[in-house]
């Protein structure tokens, strides 16, 4: 059985910036969409990097969302690329 008690990776990061929680929130609206429809659906998620620590994330699920958000370098966390 898995351990309720330690959390997630999704809700682990604290310092989400608000261009994160906007990726997030569209997400997982777009995948009730996709759950309450009565027959098939999908979403596709694209992820580039981008110059200045930053990525484009594209959310496609019959239109397209398209989302720039700030990533850490490798070896920095979150609060130092911010």
């Amino acid at each position: 059985m898995a351990d309720r008690s330690a959390p997630s990776r999704a809700t682990a990061a604290p310092h989400a910036t608000p261009a994160q929680h906007a990726l997030k929130a569209r997400l997982i609206q777009l995948l009730d969409e996709v759950l309450a429809h009565d027959g098939y659906g999908s979403i596709h998620v694209d992820v580039r990097l981008l110059k200045k620590g930053q990525k484009e994330v594209i959310l496609d699920c019959g239109k397209q969302y398209r989302f720039i958000v700030d990533h850490p370098q490798p070896g920095r966390s979150l609060t130092e690329a911010a």
